[in-house]
């Protein structure tokens, strides 16, 4: 007859064996297993995107299907949504004074996202830092620049594997799904990114450091800076919204 302490014992060693092998919820408290399946899926329509290898509709008619998907996976992990109130300026030290031309530099110019590396305008701000000798480094501090992230939401695609030479303009940049505000935000020309396709991140969080990687970005003539786009996706298509006055409020 097998002791009933033996017994509990293994109990116990079993119960361990399972919790170990179940998925680990992301840090944020939320499974989020099927939700990084879909943002990897995004990450590749994202590249197809950008190197213009799908035709638009085809690509419209995914798009819509994954941001909604994202959404509504998004929800039912229980991930946590933040309200624009909460948004965050994306560089750590600097306000909206930083922002090129007060805010003029932003120019739609007929900006379509689905034009990928060929798009026109310039729907977006270009926030500079301090940094005379294009180190990349902040003058007074010596150190990289933070990019925080304006909003919460997914990280849903990546480029990390930019160099010198190449012609992609966004150098190596972040796309973020919001799905609080239905906001997808893109921040572009960094030097390092500090997370991955699939993440959930917070207003504020570190998600990537100021850069020159970019095709005009890298380029003497360019001061550093972050490259910043907000679209909606409130129809379930990006279209481009001015983020100048929530930036300048943003802390």
């Amino acid at each position: 007859m097998i002791p009933l302490l033996f017994c509990r014992h293994l109990a116990l060693l079993f119960i361990t064996v399972l919790l170990l092998s179940a998925p680990a919820p992301d840090a944020r408290g939320a499974d989020t297993q099927a939700l990084r399946a879909l943002a990897v899926e995004f990450n590749t329509l994202n590249t197809r995107i950008r190197d213009n290898q799908v035709g638009k509709a085809e690509a419209r008619e995914r798009f819509r299907e994954l941001v909604q998907a994202l959404a509504r996976e998004y929800r039912e992990a229980g991930a946590a949504e933040y309200p624009a109130e909460t948004w965050c300026f994306p560089l750590k030290g600097y306000d909206h004074r930083a922002i090129g031309g007060r805010g003029n530099g932003y120019q739609l110019g007929g900006y379509d996202y689905f034009a990928g590396n060929r798009h026109s305008g310039h729907p977006s701000h270009d926030i500079f830092i301090r940094d005379k000798g294009q180190t990349g480094l902040d003058d007074r501090t010596g150190k990289p620049v933070q990019v925080l992230s304006v909003t919460g939401g997914v990280v849903v695609a990546a480029e990390r594997e930019w160099q010198p030479g190449s012609r992609l303009r966004g150098g190596k940049y972040l796309w973020i799904l919001d799905p609080a505000t239905q906001s997808l935000v893109y921040y572009a020309h960094n030097a390092a990114l500090h997370v991955a396709v699939g993440d959930l991140v917070r207003p504020g969080d570190l998600i990537a450091e100021v850069g020159r990687t970019g095709l005009n970005a890298y380029k003497k003539r360019s001061p550093t800076h972050l490259h910043l786009t907000l679209l909606s996706v409130a129809s379930g298509l990006p279209v481009p919204i001015d983020p100048y006055r929530t930036l300048s409020k943003a802390k």
